[in-house]
């Protein structure tokens, strides 16, 4: 079961554990089925069948409406964004080396969060601009903490320390600004502060999918210097990572995966922190960072608390950020209990 399978394509080799594939492709099955099942609730009820007709271009437009126009866009945002928090929130624990060090506990969610609430108070509410704003606030705040928590390169405690902190000065802020700012402002910026799905579109999917796309790509690149960087900075620097540089690059990676998540759905807690985690243990891998397991991991976690939101209390529509809350505030004290335990 722990054995390793060595993949090989011409002079590239891939060494892979038979755990960690079956795990991966136990995740991919429970993903399509709990999609699958996501389309087939709701206020109009589907079957396997209507789905299977709307792929094959034979259903009715209403049933193509409900599932290409109303459900997919949502469905597709829960897997894309899960996994993309669930990617940053493994760049930063392995950067860390803790696993408290996610993007929402260390305060670049929030900086992220602050950008966009600029954006709003500015005027501008396309997905571009708030995209632009959220990641510019994520990236100011992730360079804000690297840098005051930079001494002789930048430790992981240091770096969720001051991250907490910043964060809590960020989110002082964010109050500050929706009091000083109109009643109209200050109630969008609120609801969109709270972490939905609800109004997310085709267009906000398809760009959120393109700058995705950019960072798994270099995913493969950053997964191997992040494994060395778990040795050690001093191990890594005599295997020939450029420390500092990959730490930048990293943070750049990890901002950008979550700040995309926050301009189109707000700011959704917890799945950062919890998907990396539930990985590992699953794929058996420990310390080793697995980004292909965390974002499977994301993607359930997200999809299934966007389910829970809408269908778990009968004609009342959640917030998917109310329901990560819920379930990661659990998670995280477990997690802070086990810490303190083990320390």
């Amino acid at each position: 079961m722990n054995g390793a399978i060595v993949l090989r394509a011409g002079t590239l080799s891939l060494r892979v554990r038979r755990r960690a594939v079956l795990v991966c492709a136990l995740l991919w099955i429970t993903l399509i089925a709990l999609a699958l099942w996501a389309f087939t609730l709701g206020s109009y009820p589907l079957s396997l069948g209507d789905l299977t007709a709307v792929m094959t271009g034979t259903a009715r437009n209403s049933v193509r409406t409900v599932v290409l126009e109303w459900r997919a866009p949502r469905i597709v945002a829960a897997v894309l964004f899960g996994a993309a928090l669930a990617v940053g929130g493994a760049i930063f624990q392995s950067l860390t080396r803790n696993p408290l060090g996610s993007p929402d506990v260390i305060g670049f969610t929030t900086g992220s969060y602050t950008g966009v609430v600029l954006t709003l108070l500015a005027g501008a509410t396309s997905y571009s601009a708030l995209a632009a704003g959220a990641l510019a606030g994520g990236l100011l705040t992730a360079f804000a903490v690297y840098l005051l928590a930079f001494q002789r390169g930048a430790g992981g405690f240091r770096l969720i320390v001051v991250g907490i902190a910043v964060g809590a000065m960020l989110s002082s802020l964010n109050t500050w600004f929706l009091v000083k700012a109109d009643v109209d402002s200050a109630l969008r910026a609120a609801v969109w502060g709270a972490g939905s799905l609800s109004g997310v579109g085709w267009p906000a999917v398809t760009t959120a999918a393109v700058v995705l796309a950019g960072v798994a790509a270099a995913a493969p690149v950053a997964q191997r210097r992040m494994r060395r960087l778990e040795l050690g900075d001093d191990t890594a620097a005599m295997l020939g990572v450029p420390v500092e540089r990959t730490k930048l690059m990293l943070v750049v990676l990890g901002v950008a995966a979550t700040a995309v998540v926050t301009a189109v759905a707000g700011p959704i807690a917890f799945v950062a922190l919890a998907a990396p985690q539930i990985a590992r243990r699953l794929t058996g891998h420990g310390n080793s960072v697995d980004l292909v397991g965390a974002g499977l991991v994301g993607a359930i976690l997200l999809l299934g608390a966007d389910i829970a939101a809408q269908h778990a209390i009968s004609g009342v529509q959640l917030p998917t950020g109310a329901v990560t809350v819920c379930v990661g505030g659990a998670y995280l004290l477990v997690l802070l209990v086990r810490e303190g335990r083990r320390a």
